[in-house]
């Protein structure tokens, strides 16, 4: 099973709500540019991949940027548990690979844990997507990093 965490792009400061927050232009360029660089990697394969996302504006508006059907997924709006994002993406044993976006910080425990088996921290910059994958090696399942990229990286 593969799995993404993809941080939401840059959001205004300014919203009645913090879930009702948009993401800027410069936002919006960045989930564009991520979805194009996604989209070239996963090629015709989107049929093997399921995308969720929280239910906050700034989330939502990325994860459309990939112009790919989406569920929205309460249970990882902003503040949510590591374990939620967990469990929302049916790691590892889902029958489905997974693209998450989602909130900082729990993406970044999310992450840690994907890494190293442990809580912990990482910090994921904004509309950054970093990709993991299950494999066996010597009779034992284990997570490797696949690859990690920022919308900066393709500026």
């Amino acid at each position: 099973m593969q799995i993404i965490l993809w941080r939401h792009a840059e959001a205004e400061d300014l919203a009645p709500t913090d879930l009702a927050r948009n993401l800027t232009l410069k936002g919006r360029k960045q989930a564009e540019s991520m979805a194009a660089w996604l989209t070239k990697q996963l090629l015709d394969d989107f049929g093997s991949w399921r995308v969720i996302a929280s239910p906050a504006t700034r989330a939502q508006q990325t994860a459309a940027a990939l112009q790919m059907k989406f569920e929205t997924v309460d249970s990882i709006a902003p503040d949510a548990a590591p374990e939620s994002v967990i469990s929302a993406a049916r790691w590892p044993d889902s029958a489905f690979n997974v693209i998450v976006v989602g909130h900082q910080p729990t993406l970044g425990m999310v992450a840690a844990r994907l890494m190293n088996g442990v809580d912990g921290y990482v910090a994921v910059k904004k509309g950054a997507t970093w990709w993991f994958e299950t494999r066996e090696r010597n009779g034992r399942m284990e997570t490797v990093m696949k690859a990690m990229t920022t919308p900066e990286s393709f500026a």
